[in-house]
């Protein structure tokens, strides 16, 4: 599925969405998350090769995979609280999604804690 496709699905769900909230708002809310959903696959399936991408050069430069990990998940974490939030607020639940969005948050926090301490560490010891 390239570009093109997804913005040609987007559009035909918009179409859809745009005809049926009129008569039937509960289903035009359901068309919106189906093609949303579809488009999220689609991204994570392309992803799949960026990460493998990225996992050789960290093992070429010899990083530490536990990094390359939790910055992989603080960037899952990023786009799945963003996607949430988003179909929050078109859902009319603005307030549902700020608490999307802060959890999302609170786990980037979490998981960037200890690679925090690790650059920490890392300064202090080259400071004279």
């Amino acid at each position: 599925m390239s570009i093109m496709q997804v913005v040609a699905l987007a559009l035909v769900a918009l179409v859809l969405i745009v005809v049926i909230r009129q008569e039937k708002p509960e289903l035009a809310m359901q068309i919106s998350v189906a093609a949303g959903i579809i488009i999220v696959i689609f991204v994570l399936w392309k992803l799949v090769g960026v990460i493998k991408v990225l996992e050789r050069l960290a093992q070429r430069a010899e990083l530490n995979m536990v990094f390359l990990g939790a910055l992989l998940k603080i960037i899952g974490i990023a786009y799945v609280a963003e996607f949430g939030t988003q179909v929050c607020r078109d859902a009319g639940e603005n307030a549902l999604a700020f608490k999307v969005e802060l959890a999302g948050k609170v786990m980037i926090l979490v998981l960037a804690a200890p690679i925090i301490s690790t650059i920490f560490d890392t300064v202090t010891r080259l400071l004279p």
